[in-house]
């Protein structure tokens, strides 16, 4: 039982982390090299990609904004570009054409390098074709630039805030509303048992008792 419970929660863990993970936003500071709109089949991980445009009427195949970077490594980065609108997550997003040509205004080649701090939630997956999602973007001095991922930090901390804060509700509850109701119970139980064996005991005493006098009048009377 032991194994199960330490299982589970290690489900749960990985669950919350893997959501977190995706969900949370992000930072790169990459060189920007180009951007394209590619028309693009949704398949089986619909779910990575945000809902279509209102204007286009095949949910299943619609164009997707890409953005192309470079790590200062030389390892590479592709980015979609998609509004959130409305949906999940929730960043109402609705400036990918803005953040599209901010893009390509800052599109700069190895030899001038203009390093972009990239915003953006998701991960990138090869053999599941999922790319992150870009939020935004500015220009930043240079790849050694320090972020403090503020709303991370801000977001994780009031997850755990309010996980400690339930955590203890839910025990202060148990304690002092669960708890009284439980001894009472156990209480009426022990007192009805009490009283059970109080009446067993009665009643075995006047058995007894009818069972002697039944005794003494057959002796008196036969002998």
């Amino acid at each position: 039982m032991r194994y199960v419970k330490w299982t589970f929660r290690i489900l749960v863990l990985a669950i919350v982390g893997g959501f977190l993970i995706y969900t949370l936003p992000s930072n790169d500071v990459v060189r920007i090299v180009g951007s394209e709109v590619r028309r693009v089949e949704i398949g089986p991980n619909a779910i990575f990609w945000a809902g279509a445009e209102p204007t286009d009427k095949n949910a299943q195949n619609r164009d997707i904004k890409f953005i192309s970077a470079v790590y200062e490594s030389g390892r590479t980065r592709v980015y979609r570009n998609e509004d959130t609108g409305w949906g999940w997550p929730p960043y109402f997003k609705f400036d990918s054409a803005d953040v599209q040509a901010q893009a390509a205004n800052l599109t700069s080649n190895q030899s001038a390098p203009v390093w972009v701090q990239v915003r953006y939630y998701g991960i990138r997956s090869n053999l599941f074709s999922i790319y992150p999602n870009v939020l935004s973007m500015k220009k930043v001095a240079g790849p050694d630039v320090t972020i403090v991922p503020y709303t991370k930090i801000g977001i994780v901390a009031a997850l755990v805030a309010l996980v400690l804060f339930v955590r203890w509700s839910l025990k202060w509850f148990w304690r002092n509303r669960v708890d009284p109701i439980v001894d009472d119970v156990a209480s009426a139980f022990e007192t009805a048992d009490d009283r059970a064996e109080a009446r067993m005991s009665a009643a075995r005493t006047r058995f007894r008792g009818r069972r002697e006098r039944f005794r003494e009048w057959w002796v008196e009377l036969f002998g």
